[in-house]
């Protein structure tokens, strides 16, 4: 398995559970941007600078991913492609993007979207909480213990 991180948009403190993750199962964590990143000095953590450009780092993601990798993305439609490419996608809410479930999700976007193209004000997500990052590092606990086991 490899980790693939939507690194663009992705909060600091998911990239820190990724770190200690990577170091801890000794797993390739590739983190995708289109700007310079830090990371770790670290055999298992490597950061990609893409250029710049709409779905650009999505896109080299997508080309490189393997079944049975894992992305890390808040991107409905990057995740949905992910799945559908046999990879599992795990937002930073700790949301788990499954064959069953990715298609209600991505309808809720487009919905979201739709509204605001006529105008609709409408809020984004609340700020990520402590609970937010505790259903995250669980839930990659647990995709990381079946593929050590699996």
């Amino acid at each position: 398995m490899v980790i693939w991180v939507d690194a663009d948009a992705c909060p600091v403190p998911i990239k820190e559970i990724l770190f200690r993750a990577a170091e801890r199962v000794q797993v390739q964590t590739l983190l995708v941007a289109n700007h310079a990143l830090r990371v770790p000095k670290s055999r298992f953590v490597k950061a990609l600078q893409v250029e710049r450009g709409f779905d650009v780092a999505d896109a080299q993601i997508l080309e490189r991913l393997a079944a049975g990798d894992l992305v890390v993305t808040a991107d409905v439609p990057l995740a949905a492609q992910a799945v559908a490419a046999g990879a599992f996608a795990l937002n930073p809410r700790g949301t788990l993007y499954t064959a069953d479930n990715v298609k209600d999700y991505l309808a809720r976007r487009d919905f979201m979207e739709g509204l605001r193209a006529t105008g609709e004000i409408t809020r984004g997500p609340p700020a990520l909480s402590k609970t937010d990052l505790q259903a995250f590092a669980n839930e990659l606990d647990k995709l990381l213990t079946r593929q050590r086991a699996g």
